[in-house]
């Protein structure tokens, strides 16, 4: 009789072939993976980026050139209407009205003797005195030439009074562009005025797509970033011209803001809701 040994592993191989391969037990079920929502804006919202400007601002140049002869301002001054700012040197302007005046004087003086009736005439042979009629057309030329000189002095003050650059409005001189002693050129920006005190808000990227919703007199929500604020305002202008950035067509809408927080400045940046409901 014959005697089988049987190991353990032998034992465990015959029944594994005869029960066949355990299942694997099923692995934990694997987390979702974040969902990521988009924030869309309201249907009764347009939204846009803007900056802060101001309600007026203006780069003042002389009509004439010449020498800077005094800056009688500097970056941060607030000034007022009719204030003189910058001086050219006026000094051969001067000089030119005042010739044009005394040529003028001169040149009216002459019309005026043409407007007698008769004029007294002595011949040198004789002596006989005798009285001539002076022809009209002497007269016509005369007050001619007249006003011709006349032209020319008003011109002069003219160029007089360009040499000096005023304020056209209250503001604060943002920048001086020139030092004394300088030869600017006529239409060189000399300096900038603009009013600090009265900002306003210009959208950057409103898209054509959005601007027919957007109506004057519609409510505003500006968020300030660098403030940390948001303020309210109203739209008051919108831009009937295009402008492109980016490649894309926007519509420049301005906002006026129904109260000026404090150390809001020119050039900082908001973003705007445009109240369209």
């Amino acid at each position: 009789m014959k005697r089988y040994f049987w190991s353990i592993s032998m034992i465990l191989t015959i029944l594994l072939a005869a029960c066949g391969s355990p299942t694997p037990l099923a692995s934990s079920p694997a987390a979702p993976a974040p969902v990521e929502v988009e924030n869309i804006p309201s249907a009764d919202v347009v939204i846009s980026s803007a900056v802060i400007a101001p309600v007026q601002v203006t780069r003042l140049s002389f009509i004439i050139s010449g020498l800077i002869k005094e800056i009688k301002v500097k970056e941060g001054d607030k000034v007022q209407t009719g204030q003189s700012l910058v001086m050219l040197d006026t000094s051969e302007l001067e000089f030119a009205v005042m010739a044009a005046d005394a040529a003028y004087r001169s040149a009216s003086i002459n019309a005026e003797l043409q407007d007698a009736d008769r004029v007294r005439v002595v011949n040198e042979n004789t002596g006989r005195v005798t009285f001539v009629s002076l022809p009209y057309e002497l007269k016509q030329k005369a007050e001619a030439k007249a006003a011709q000189i006349l032209a020319a002095l008003d011109g002069a003050k003219a160029n007089l009074v360009s040499g000096s650059l005023t304020a056209p409005f209250d503001g604060t001189i943002a920048s001086v562009d020139v030092i004394a002693g300088e030869l600017v050129q006529s239409g060189q920006v000399v300096l900038t005025l603009a009013s600090l005190n009265d900002l306003q808000i210009e959208t950057t990227d409103l898209s054509e797509r959005d601007i027919s919703r957007v109506k004057t007199g519609q409510s505003v929500n500006v968020y300030l970033e660098a403030l940390d604020v948001t303020v309210t305002g109203k739209v008051i202008l919108i831009s009937p011209v295009s402008k492109t950035v980016g490649g894309d067509v926007v519509f420049p809408v301005t906002i006026k803001l129904d109260e000026q927080p404090e150390g809001l400045l020119w050039g900082m940046t908001a973003e705007v809701e445009i109240q369209t409901e």
